[in-house]
């Protein structure tokens, strides 16, 4: 027995299985597939952090966060946390002393800090040394043309504490310290400012970080090491800004940065680790 079917009741799901199957084919009508945001953190960092450590950290950083870009910021800690007081736009502040970053704390500049690295001071001389110093005691030898920092810069203030340690010592005593500062031919705005002198060998010694005799310098200057009985170990804090765009982005960082990878970075160039 034939059955005679409408030609349009054959065409009807046809028709409909055609539109179907288009509908299911086109993405034109569906929303993107979201991308992450892109966010440059300004890291606002002391200048002893200049150079290898931060440099590469914020490399590294990006490597694994191509949507973050890390822009860094150096300068003396009294000098950065005088920034973001007046306004300039950031959302890290890594400072070389605890009371720059108490400051900004007491003006509601920063978030909860902690500190993320430590490092102590040595003197730098230049390689061919002019000033014929061979120990500590050299420093207070009358002529002796030394460059320290500005007492409100911490290098400047933990050099101070340093040599106040050495004048209680019977070993050196009030008088080695006063001769020594009767000795100070600049104050610099950073510790930077101090190697750079000192290389140049517009100084005869200088008052700075272990950290700050870097892969650049290192054939430039040579080290005579401070007694850790003497010396000051100075400790470094680190807080998201309250005026950061990207808090989240931010705090992601400072979590960096105190993670081992973070930590092996400062250890490598001679920062002394708090998550070694």
């Amino acid at each position: 027995m034939s059955h005679s079917y409408p030609l349009r009741a054959i065409l009807l799901p046809i028709t409909l299985c055609t539109l179907l199957l288009a509908a299911c084919g086109d993405t034109s009508s569906l929303p993107p597939t979201p991308t992450p945001s892109t966010a440059t953190l300004n890291v606002f960092a002391a200048a002893s952090l200049t150079d290898e450590s931060f440099n590469t950290i914020a490399t590294k950083y990006h490597q694994a966060h191509p949507n973050i870009v890390v822009k860094l910021n150096f300068n003396g800690s009294q000098i950065l946390e005088q920034q973001i007081a007046n306004g300039a736009p950031s959302d890290v502040f890594a400072s070389a002393d605890q009371a720059n970053m108490m400051k900004a704390s007491a003006a509601g500049l920063v978030g909860s800090s902690q500190v993320f690295v430590k490092n102590r001071l040595v003197v730098i001389i230049p390689s061919n040394n002019p000033g014929n110093i061979s120990s500590l005691k050299d420093l207070a030898r009358k002529g002796v043309k030394i460059d320290i920092e500005a007492s409100n810069v911490p290098a400047g203030k933990y050099s101070l504490q340093v040599l106040d340690n050495m004048a209680k010592s019977p070993d050196f005593g009030p008088a080695y310290e006063s001769a020594v500062k009767a000795n100070f031919v600049s104050q610099e705005i950073n510790v930077k400012a101090v190697v750079q002198k000192v290389q140049l060998g517009e100084a005869d010694a200088g008052f700075v970080y272990r950290t700050d005799v870097t892969t650049a310098v290192t054939n430039k200057v040579k080290i005579i090491d401070i007694p850790d009985n003497f010396n000051v170990i100075a400790q470094y804090p680190i807080a998201v800004t309250k005026n950061s765009a990207h808090t989240a982005e931010a705090q992601a960082f400072v979590q960096y940065v105190l993670s081992a990878d973070g930590q092996n970075v400062l250890e490598q160039f001679h920062f002394i680790a708090v998550n070694p």
